[in-house]
C-alpha cells in the first residue's frame, strides 16, 4: 500500500474548466488577453512609479509593491491554466503541485498584509497629517514591506508540509483550475481534519484579522473626512481611498469565501469561479482602478512616455 501511495504521488491530473466544449478556444483568447493586460498594465504601473521622482512618496511606494507583487501572483496559476486550455495532457508532477500552491498562498497572504499596510499608510495621511511625514518614513516603509513579504511567504509552509505528508491512493484528478488545498485534501486517502483545521486556523487568522485592520484604518478615515468642512476637500480625500477600497473589496470578499471555511468545498462551479475572481479578475483590474481614477498617475505615464519620444525623435532625424 506505501509503495502504491508514493507512486500515486509522482502527478496529478488538472481537470480546470472540463465543460467547456467547443468554446475552448475563446476562453484561452479572453484568459490570454486578461493575463497580457494584466501584465502589462502593472509593469507599466511598477516602472513608472520608479522612474518618476514626483511619485515617490510612500503611498505609490506601496501601490508600485502591489503592481510588482501582482505580476508573480498571476504567474504562478495563469500560464498553467493557459497550457492546459491547449492540451490534452493536463498532468502536473507533484512537487509541481505544491510548489504551485505554495507560492500561490504565500503571495496571497503578503497582498493581505500589504493591502493593510496601504490602508494604514492613508489613515496615518489623512487622521494624522501633520506627523505622517515623521512617522511614515522610508525607513518605515522599506520595514512594512519587508515584513509583508517575510510574512507571507512563511504563513503556507505548515500548510504544504502537512499535505506533502497525506497519502493518495490511486486517483489523481484535482476537481479545480490549478493546484490548491481544498481539491488536494478532497484526494487523500485518510482523514484530513487536522488539516482542514490548520488550514481554516491559518487562513482565517490571515484574511480576517488583515481585513479588521483595513475596515477599522477605513472607518477612522471616513469620520475624519466627514469633518471636513469643504465638499471638495472630503471629495479629496475619499478618491485618494476609494480605488484601494475597491481593490480590497474585490479581493478580501472572494476568498473569505473560499478559505474562510470548515467544509472543504461546497460547489465545483463556485470554487472555479471564485477563483477566476481572485485569481485573474483582481489582478486585471488593479492597473485599471489605480490609473484612470488617479490622476497623478496618469500624468506621471504621459510625462514618462513623451519624455521617452522626446529623446528618441532627435536620433530619427
Amino acid at each position: 500500500m506505501e509503495q502504491h501511495n508514493r507512486s500515486s504521488l509522482a502527478e496529478f491530473v488538472l481537470l480546470g474548466f472540463p465543460k467547456v466544449g467547443h468554446v475552448r478556444g475563446w476562453l484561452f483568447v479572453l484568459l490570454l488577453l486578461a493575463y497580457l493586460f494584466t501584465i502589462c498594465g502593472n509593469l507599466l504601473i511598477f516602472l513608472v512609479i520608479r522612474l518618476d521622482a514626483a511619485l515617490h512618496i510612500p503611498m505609490y511606494h506601496f501601490v508600485s509593491l502591489l503592481s510588482f507583487l501582482e505580476l508573480w501572483y498571476t504567474a504562478a496559476t495563469t500560464p498553467k491554466m493557459l497550457a492546459n486550455l491547449l492540451s490534452e495532457k493536463k498532468t502536473i508532477s507533484f512537487a509541481g503541485c505544491l510548489l504551485q500552491t505554495y507560492f500561490f498562498h504565500s503571495l496571497g497572504a503578503s497582498e493581505c498584509y500589504l493591502l493593510t499596510a496601504m490602508a494604514y499608510d492613508r489613515y496615518l495621511a489623512i487622521c494624522r497629517p501633520l506627523h505622517y511625514p515623521a512617522i511614515m518614513t522610508p525607513t518605515l516603509c522599506g520595514r512594512l514591506a519587508a515584513g509583508c513579504w517575510v510574512c507571507g511567504f512563511l504563513c503556507p509552509i505548515s500548510e504544504v508540509i502537512l499535505v506533502s505528508q497525506l497519502p493518495f491512493c490511486g486517483y489523481n484528478e484535482i476537481q479545480h483550475i490549478f493546484c490548491d488545498f481544498p481539491p488536494l485534501l478532497s484526494l487523500a486517502c485518510k482523514d484530513t481534519s487536522t488539516n482542514v483545521l490548520v488550514d481554516f486556523a491559518i487562513n482565517a487568522f490571515i484574511i480576517l484579522v488583515t481585513f479588521l485592520f483595513v475596515m477599522i484604518s477605513y472607518g477612522r478615515i471616513i469620520v475624519a473626512v466627514l469633518k471636513i468642512k469643504t465638499s471638495v476637500g472630503r471629495k479629496k480625500a475619499f478618491s485618494t481611498c476609494a480605488s484601494h477600497l475597491i481593490v480590497v473589496l474585490i479581493f478580501f470578499g472572494s476568498i473569505t469565501f473560499m478559505y474562510v471555511r470548515l467544509k472543504e468545498s461546497y460547489s465545483l462551479t463556485l470554487d472555479r469561479t471564485l477563483a477566476v475572481v481572485y485569481s485573474v479578475l483582481t489582478p486585471l483590474v488593479n492597473p485599471v482602478i489605480y490609473s484612470l481614477r488617479n490622476q497623478e498617475l496618469i500624468k506621471a505615464i504621459k510625462r514618462t512616455i513623451f519624455q521617452k519620444q522626446g529623446r528618441a525623435s532627435p536620433i530619427h532625424q
